[in-house]
């Protein structure tokens, strides 16, 4: 015969009851989720979240977040969570406007660790100016979820008539990038490691979406933006160029790394054009506007060190080129695995 065991009386960690739908699920929801997302919708606790009708286009992105370890300097699990839907919407000229947020707890996950993620989600949320409407929360056994996983949806609002996409993308185009690379991925790095490279080093983990938006607000005609993320710039901007059928090509002189990351990389083998980041885009428009788009991003804090570091091409011997501190140009391929698993 089977029988379901009575619940632990410990309280300090995540029990498998705590997925079982019944008082300690409860009260799990209502002193941890409740307690910092306590939005007029999520407090109704409906099935479902009826949102009020918007002026203009609607974009949606998801999104799952696994990163090793879930506090990181900079920031942790929840406030990346937050940022990586946000930027996600920014990058498609949308202004983001509501968030989901489905929790998959390992037993055993700490309930302390649990709740200063959800503290540091509720923070960056209320920061970049969205609502979480609606979640879901599920306990695994065991040795089967990492500690904590999270996945997210936003819901955000276009109201211009851009096509911001590769297909858009021109020859002659300028390529900007928002700030220096590599400091998200070499953070994870150092902790997983042991190894120290600085005290000031810490995630990028930033929401743009109040950057990228200026630019648009500017009557700026971007033609792409993509936040630069797994695989770092080299990913991202290849995916670009292959799907436009155009060349990028990069100054190496103009691109900003941090003297710390060089040095990390320097020291791990890695190249920080391919180590990802939490709060940079790369935007591509006509170069007439490349130095009025310079400025904005100047005046936003989380794109203070943007620069011009390329154009667009006819397409040449690849889709990403770069052109090194000595003058010699070679091709830059997309990575085929991982530098960094677990990141984001």
């Amino acid at each position: 015969m089977f029988e379901c065991p009575i619940p632990e009386t410990e309280k300090d960690y995540v029990q498998m009851a705590h997925g079982g739908g019944g008082r300690m699920m409860n009260q799990l929801i209502r002193e941890v989720f409740l307690k910092e997302f306590g939005s007029p919708e999520v407090g109704k606790q409906n099935d479902a979240t009826v949102l009020p009708q918007v002026d203009g286009r609607i974009a949606m992105t998801t999104d799952s977040f696994v990163v090793t370890p879930l506090e990181f300097p900079g920031g942790s699990i929840g406030s990346l969570a937050v940022h990586g839907t946000v930027n996600d919407l920014a990058m498609s000229g949308a202004t983001p406007l509501y968030l989901t947020a489905g929790f998959i707890l390992e037993e055993g996950l700490s309930l302390d660790l649990l709740k200063r993620v959800v503290k540091d989600m509720a923070k960056a949320a209320q920061k970049a100016g969205v609502t979480i409407v609606t979640g879901d929360t599920k306990v695994v056994e065991r040795q089967g979820g990492n500690g904590l996983y999270i996945n997210t949806s936003g819901v955000g609002i276009v109201q211009h008539e851009l096509e911001i996409c590769p297909a858009s993308i021109r020859e002659g185009d300028a390529v900007l990038l928002s700030g220096d690379l590599g400091r998200h991925g070499m953070t994870i790095m150092s902790l997983r490691s042991g190894l120290n490279f600085g005290d000031q080093l810490e995630s990028d983990s930033a929401a743009v979406h109040k950057a990228a938006l200026a630019l648009i607000e500017a009557g700026i005609p971007i033609h792409c933006m993509r936040d630069v993320t797994r695989g770092g710039l080299t990913s991202t901007l290849s995916e670009i160029a292959e799907d436009s059928g155009k060349t990028i090509s990069l100054n190496e002189e103009n691109i900003p790394v941090r003297d710390d990351v060089r040095s990390a990389c320097q020291l791990l083998g890695l190249d920080p054009l391919q180590v990802a980041c939490e709060g940079r885009f790369a935007v591509i428009l006509p170069a007439e506007y490349a130095n009025k788009a310079l400025q904005i991003l100047h005046s936003h804090p989380v794109s203070q060190g943007a620069e011009i570091i390329g154009m667009v091409e006819t397409r040449r011997t690849a889709p990403l080129l770069l052109t090194g501190v000595l003058g010699v140009e070679r091709i830059l391929t997309m990575p085929t695995g991982m530098q960094l698993p677990r990141i984001c």
